[in-house]
């Protein structure tokens, strides 16, 4: 099921159409309650990819283990 988020950035309302299972992890990093200036946009997002390249190695090191 879709669902509408909005969040404000620099004072300014952006909403977005996602999937209910993921709006635990957008509001994790990115409040909907609140302003957020661009430089806090861009550490959610650098916190985030930081996130999915310590799985992707994690991942990569279990599927070696299954290569050998």
């Amino acid at each position: 099921m879709k669902k509408k988020l909005t969040f404000h950035i620099n004072n300014m309302a952006y909403s977005i159409n996602i999937d209910d299972s993921l709006e635990y992890e957008i509001i994790n990093f990115l409040p909907k309650d609140k302003n957020i200036t661009t430089q806090e946009l861009l550490l959610a997002y650098i916190k985030k990819s930081q996130e999915i390249m310590n799985l992707k190695k994690d991942l990569e090191k279990l599927s070696n283990k299954f290569i050998v």
